[in-house]
């Protein structure tokens, strides 16, 4: 199906709607770097204004990567339901957009349609929105999940407290773990991305968060993020794995550049879920995401890279996750070149997540060589805080020693809950408090904890 806007005397033509929504999306340069970037900034509103008038039936009938040829397609199409899709039905995607922003729609509402929506859909919505719709729709929806303790209430934000060190060194990770819960980080998960993928040095940093959590009865939960079949052999070796973690895309060939299908999702998922270690939920699973991941492994089909990247957040929706994250700019500025391009970017998808009922988190972040700096990341965090972001990364001095780019810092942490009042997980929180790590305020003791010195001095 071809669709056609006219501005002035001239009549632009979008060929299919894979074209349409890469032309209506904000200017980023993994699009360009694809070639599939609207030419003229006229040509993109031409498109806005032609996306605004296609109803949603539409993305019921036209698929962006065809059902045959990938399995990613085959799940949103199988899995979506014409009964939650009903209320919905007659609009098209600007009146879409201004049902989400309207005050009589609340989050029952939103909660109601979330199995109708597909994530096209979702992705075409968020090219008609500004930074402040995407805030207050997605503050509108809350998505909460439970394993340990309970994250994604309103009004709270958790921390992934992340003590990565280049050498794998215990000592240097418990310093981490030590610094990063002194400032009450930690209620998301204490989550090791490891120097190593031997099965012995994965199990033994399990072995060490899971001996410290028992020991402080902490109500945390623990991962070491390497490869989902390093995580399965862990668990057939009685390793203690509590969350399951795996980077995802959202496309089948993209996959399977990480080494991974939804057969093997569904494998490491039940892998997970016979631990039987959450005590109050069972979510369990932990995605990564980021956009430009498609385009890098050249697995997009031609479909620009937001709308790839909310295919990947159908997957992760599938399997129930107690975290997704999106590391919005850890590729590099060949997907996102600036600070400008971070922020909007990050902040659909925490918008496209949350409307399609996944639970999102959001590592802000910048490599080196983009053009961005930690004020644009004070930007990105102070506007995620508002719109309600699940977690945030919490990071030694917001410099990762051992993957080399740079995010945000226990004292973010600290800063974003000042001044927005947001509240760690209620279990940790309580937590925090009986260990005088914390007062009845949630603010901070200023002395260090005895017992968490002994643990330190061991």
């Amino acid at each position: 199906m071809t669709y056609h806007e006219t501005i002035g005397a001239r009549t632009y033509r979008f060929d299919d709607l894979k074209t349409l929504l890469a032309k209506a999306s904000p200017l980023r340069s993994g699009d360009q770097l694809a070639g599939v970037t609207a030419a003229t900034e006229e040509e993109r509103v031409a498109a806005k204004m032609a996306l605004a008038d296609v109803p949603l039936r539409t993305f019921l009938n036209e698929a962006v990567i065809p059902y045959e040829d990938d399995e990613v397609t085959r799940l949103i199409v199988d899995d979506h339901s014409p009964e939650a899709f009903a209320p919905i039905s007659h609009l098209t995607v600007g009146d879409f957009r201004n049902w989400l922003l309207a005050d009589s729609t609340g989050t029952d509402a939103l909660v109601g349609v979330t199995a109708g929506l597909t994530p096209e859909l979702v992705a075409a919505v968020s090219k008609l929105m500004r930074n402040q719709d995407l805030i207050l729709a997605a503050k509108k929806r809350p998505v909460v999940t439970r394993f340990r303790n309970t994250i994604g209430l309103p009004g709270r934000m958790s921390v992934r407290l992340q003590p990565n060190h280049p050498t794998d060194d215990a000592k240097g990770i418990a310093a981490s773990m030590f610094d990063g819960l002194m400032y009450g980080c930690g209620d998301a998960v204490i989550g090791i991305n490891p120097a190593s993928d031997s099965l012995a040095a994965i199990t033994r940093l399990l072995v060490m968060i899971d001996e410290f959590r028992q020991r402080y009865d902490v109500p945390t939960q623990s991962c070491v993020l390497t490869h989902v079949t390093n995580t399965i052999a862990a668990i057939e070796k009685g390793a203690p794995v509590d969350l399951v973690f795996q980077s995802i895309a959202g496309t089948e060939k993209a996959n399977a550049s990480f080494g991974v299908s939804l057969a093997l999702l569904r494998e490491a998922h039940l892998a997970g879920l016979s631990m039987k270690r959450g005590t109050v939920g069972d979510n369990l699973m932990y995605f990564e995401t980021g956009q430009g991941s498609a385009l890098s492994a050249n697995a997009h089909h031609g479909v620009d890279q937001q709308t790839c990247e909310v295919r990947a957040y159908a997957v992760a929706r599938k399997f129930e996750p107690l975290l997704t994250n999106t590391v919005v700019g850890f590729i590099g500025p060949e997907y996102l070149y600036d600070g400008r391009q971070i922020i909007r970017a990050g902040l659909e998808d925490h918008f496209c997540g949350k409307l399609l009922g996944v639970p999102m988190g959001c590592d802000i972040c910048y490599t080196n060589h983009a053009e961005a700096d930690q004020d644009d990341m004070d930007t990105l965090l102070t506007l995620l805080g508002v719109a309600n972001v699940n977690f945030i990364m919490g990071i030694p001095g917001a410099d990762d020693v051992m993957l080399n780019y740079q995010s945000t810092s226990f004292h973010d942490a600290l800063y974003v809950r000042r001044v927005l009042d947001l509240k760690r997980a209620p279990e940790f929180e309580a937590w925090l408090e009986s260990m005088r790590i914390t007062d009845t305020r949630g603010s901070l003791v200023t002395q260090a904890t005895q017992p968490l010195i002994e643990w330190m001095n061991a």
